[in-house]
């Protein structure tokens, strides 16, 4: 799994004109699921998430996660993150995982998510047309991949 992590004041998604799930602050995650993920890959990224050190403590020092403010998660579907620009100017997609794989793998990712935050997070919806919006805190961006564990 390949994650976008963005640290934010605010998100939400919008699916047909309808917000599908909204966030103050904490951390907007858009996830990729590649064909050689499994549910370890989804275990050990929910863990290093929730524990990410990003936020800042009352002294400004970043010491904190999102667990500690007592922050929000919005996790939100995107196969785009395994496009490949080798070749020509089209992306291809080959590495991001079929539908009928990743879906499921995703359902379980959120349920692995809510179960090590301790409580419900947002999402948007898997294979929708999405829009979403965020007020980006810093801006604070990482990309962690599952596979490289990094």
């Amino acid at each position: 799994m390949r994650v976008v992590v963005q640290r934010v004041s605010s998100a939400s998604v919008t699916i047909a004109g309808r917000v599908a799930g909204r966030i103050d602050r904490g951390l907007l995650v858009f996830v990729g699921i590649e064909a050689a993920d499994t549910a370890a890959d989804g275990d050990w990224l929910a863990q290093k998430l929730v524990k990410l050190r990003i936020f800042d403590d009352p002294d400004g020092h970043v010491h904190l996660s999102v667990a500690d403010i007592s922050g929000a998660i919005l996790l939100i579907s995107q196969f785009t993150l395994h496009a490949s620009t080798q070749k020509g100017t089209r992306p291809s997609f080959t590495a991001a995982a079929r539908p009928e794989y990743a879906e499921p793998l995703y359902r379980q990712f959120v349920s692995q998510v809510t179960v090590a935050l301790d409580r419900p997070v947002q999402t948007g919806e898997f294979g929708a047309m999405m829009e979403v919006a965020l007020v980006n805190d810093g801006p604070v961006t990482l990309i962690i991949d599952s596979q490289r564990r990094e």
